[in-house]
């Protein structure tokens, strides 16, 4: 039998059938709803079609996610999912066992087990988005943390000052902030049109855009030795839609390897990393989700 998944994100929710080997067989989308309840009845339509073909159900969410009652916090976006306990109110409705993850550590269980974190002992999942979101794998094995919240580098703090949320990382490195900005120096209508904003940078049509993604590109890198230095990880992967162009990743390693330059004690004591995109773009939350259920079921057997 198949598995189903369920990818919850602020404007859509993606949704597929999923083999045991991580084969998206099928997949669609319908858009949010505004409210818990349309929610929730918006998630029990796209299960009944397929109630009777499938095994399991894998479920990615915005926000923290306990993953041993599968009950949701905060919820990122969607606000009306803080405290939800969607695992019991898919599995009391159907009578099939559901698991939930972290949209972000959804993605790196994708890139563990079958992208480009596979075989990687230690690593992480950047993923660039309205925030930066990810996944630490230690030992192999997705970290959770202490209190499920391991990987929301979102939360960590750049500068000392230091004033409210809108100091934290998620908004320094936001790539949703980082188009926002190249489209209104550009002169581009559409703020979330990254497509244009790359074109000009690859044919360096705008100096001060360049300045920018440079800059961007940058604080990433220091991203990436601050999570070396800490964890000692071998590789990352980055993810979001802005990773789908090549570009990125070539400038992230330019900015991280001229960081290590400038440091012979960065230089000596950290190993040169390998940092790639996530092999999975879009899917990688669906794959990522039904991962997270066989892991949960492996561990019980």
């Amino acid at each position: 039998m198949d598995y189903f998944s369920i990818d919850i994100g602020g404007t859509f929710i993606k949704y597929g059938v999923v083999d045991h080997s991580g084969v998206l067989l099928s997949s669609n989308k319908i858009k949010t709803p505004a409210t818990l309840s349309e929610f929730i009845e918006g998630v029990f339509q796209l299960i009944m079609p397929v109630k009777d073909r499938i095994k399991g159900i894998g479920v990615s969410v915005p926000g923290k996610v306990d993953t041993r009652t599968g009950v949701i916090y905060f919820g990122g976006a969607l606000n009306y999912l803080h405290k939800c306990p969607l695992k019991k109110i898919i599995e009391e409705k159907f009578n099939i066992r559901c698991e939930l993850s972290n949209d972000g550590k959804a993605a790196a269980l994708a890139e563990l087990w079958l992208g480009n974190l596979k075989g990687v002992k230690h690593g992480a999942a950047i993923v660039l988005g309205t925030g930066v979101g990810g996944g630490l794998i230690i030992n192999g094995e997705l970290f959770q943390g202490s209190d499920y919240q391991a990987g929301e580098l979102s939360f960590m703090i750049p500068s000392s000052k230091f004033v409210n949320e809108n100091d934290m990382l998620g908004m320094s490195h936001s790539a949703i902030n980082f188009i926002k900005k190249a489209t209104e120096m550009l002169g581009i209508s559409d703020a979330t049109d990254g497509m244009s904003v790359f074109k000009y940078i690859k044919n360096k049509q705008n100096t001060k855009v360049n300045k920018l993604f440079d800059s961007y590109c940058e604080k990433i890198a220091i991203l990436i030795i601050n999570l070396q230095a800490v964890l000692d990880i071998s590789t990352v992967v980055i993810g979001g839609g802005i990773s789908q162009d090549p570009i990125l990743i070539d400038n992230i390693i330019i900015h991280y390897k001229n960081i290590r330059k400038k440091s012979k004690i960065i230089e000596l004591s950290l190993k040169l990393m390998t940092i790639k995109s996530c092999r999975f773009l879009s899917d990688a939350n669906l794959l990522g989700a039904v991962y997270q259920l066989l892991s949960v079921i492996d561990q019980e057997n």
